[in-house]
């Protein structure tokens, strides 16, 4: 066999190999309609994602290639696998960390505890380790809270972030939302009240544990305004429920009322130290575009609906509140 021969079959083996090579290079190794995803943890390892890659139904022909010629450096994240992406593509996605955001919720809950819980449920990060660290006064210290305020910092939305994003870039990212939130305008609605934005946040608490009903949040909320004016104790019954430490309280007695606890407003004037929950947005709207009225007393309404009886004077109130009663004896509700 002469040398010209020898060199074309060569050239022929080597195109054959190179065409081996670049059909999964150059290939999708993936066919699915909808996306798959890919989540990477710390504790993940070269051949635990190709394990995961293959589970999720992913040809790892290419990656595998790849990894052997230049070994591939593990980078936790979320990462969104369609058909358009390339095996090459694909390598270089997950060797360079191009991870795809996830929606973080940040709900109106009662507790840090169902906020670390629900935040958890969409980032790396596990409820422990964010609610030790919610109640670590020296670390949220750094971000300008302490333990009665803290609730404030949170401002109830979906936010998009890196599924793998640290403590430290959480915190930074609440932070920066709540700047963001709290504008001129916001602010200076709260300064015309003469309070602070915490202090606007802890009214939007009070009023939101008194009705779910957006509507009429700025009647509740103003009808609080009023007697903080006047000087009068705000006497809500859910903060009645935080200085007892039980949520679960359907009616309040008078035992309740007499339970000492800077959180208890029937003992003490003004606001409680700090929010009793995690506000909603249209809580703290309710406070900064309050209704205009002169109302004093409130009573839950007697059909149950979650709405309230106003009144401006004590004897309306008495009236409003037999009829409450009533219905609750009626129902066996004690």
């Amino acid at each position: 066999m002469n040398k010209k021969k020898l060199l074309t079959l060569a050239l022929g083996a080597v195109a054959a190999i190179a065409a081996i090579v670049a059909v999964p290079l150059f290939s999708t190794p993936y066919e699915g309609q909808s996306p798959a995803t890919l989540y990477v943890d710390g504790d993940d390892t070269p051949d635990s994602v190709t394990a995961k890659l293959q589970q999720a139904g992913i040809s790892t022909t290419a990656f595998s290639l790849l990894n052997a010629v230049r070994p591939y450096n593990v980078r936790t994240g979320r990462y969104q696998i369609d058909n358009t992406l390339s095996g090459l593509s694909l390598y270089r996605k997950l060797r360079n960390g191009q991870q795809d955001p996830v929606n973080m919720t940040v709900p109106s809950v009662r507790t840090l505890d169902r906020l670390a819980g629900t935040v958890a449920r969409n980032i790396m990060l596990d409820s422990l380790t964010i609610i030790n660290a919610l109640n670590d006064e020296e670390y949220i210290a750094q971000f300008g809270y302490d333990a009665t305020t803290l609730p404030s910092l949170f401002i109830p939305e979906t936010y998009q972030v890196f599924w793998d994003i640290t403590l430290d870039k959480f915190m930074e990212r609440l932070v920066k939302e709540n700047k963001h939130f709290w504008n001129e305008e916001r602010t200076q609605k709260a300064e015309a009240l003469q309070m602070t934005p915490t202090e606007v946040y802890t009214l939007a608490s009070i009023v939101d544990e008194e009705t779910a009903n957006n509507d009429e949040k700025p009647m509740i909320a103003q009808l609080y305004l009023n007697r903080l004016h006047i000087g009068m104790p705000l006497q809500a019954d859910p903060t009645v429920k935080v200085a007892v430490g039980d949520w679960s309280l359907r009616r309040i007695l008078n035992a309740h009322l007499r339970v000492e606890s800077p959180y208890n407003t029937y003992l003490h004037t003004g606001l409680t130290p700090g929010p009793i929950r995690v506000a909603s947005i249209a809580g703290i709207d309710a406070v900064l575009n309050h209704a205009d009225h002169n109302y004093i007393y409130m009573c839950a309404k007697e059909d149950f609906s979650g709405t309230h009886n106003f009144a401006a004077t004590y004897s309306d109130h008495l009236k409003n509140a037999k009829r409450y009663t009533d219905a609750l004896n009626a129902r066996g509700i004690k």
